[in-house]
């Protein structure tokens, strides 16, 4: 299995889709099924009927799954960028291809 380009607490920006453009961080890495879970993007709501565990009902919203193709880490600036891997000082670390600089994560 080949390393993590994204990994949870990154700010990311989505590429494609209904949410383009858009930033957030990454909440959840779901490798098995590659996918990602942003805050604040790709937000889904489900209408719930009332019950004993929620007696009032209404809609619930949460941020959804996303293919982890559709989002990019962001660099510095903020524009999206795609991440290599570099050995500096003997640590294998995560590097912006546009800015060069290491990823903290």
């Amino acid at each position: 299995m080949a390393a993590a380009k994204i990994k949870k607490g990154d700010n990311v920006v989505v590429r494609t889709g209904k949410d383009k453009g858009r930033a957030g961080t990454v909440l959840q890495v779901l490798p098995k099924e590659d996918k990602v879970i942003v805050a604040g993007v790709n937000v889904a709501a489900r209408h719930r009927k009332p019950s004993q565990q929620n007696p009032q009902g209404g809609i619930d919203r949460f941020e959804a799954p996303m293919h982890i193709s559709k989002v990019a880490v962001a660099d510095k600036d903020g524009k999206p960028t795609r991440v290599r891997f570099e050995t500096r000082d003997g640590k294998k670390v995560r590097v912006a291809v546009k800015s060069g600089e290491a990823i903290d994560g």
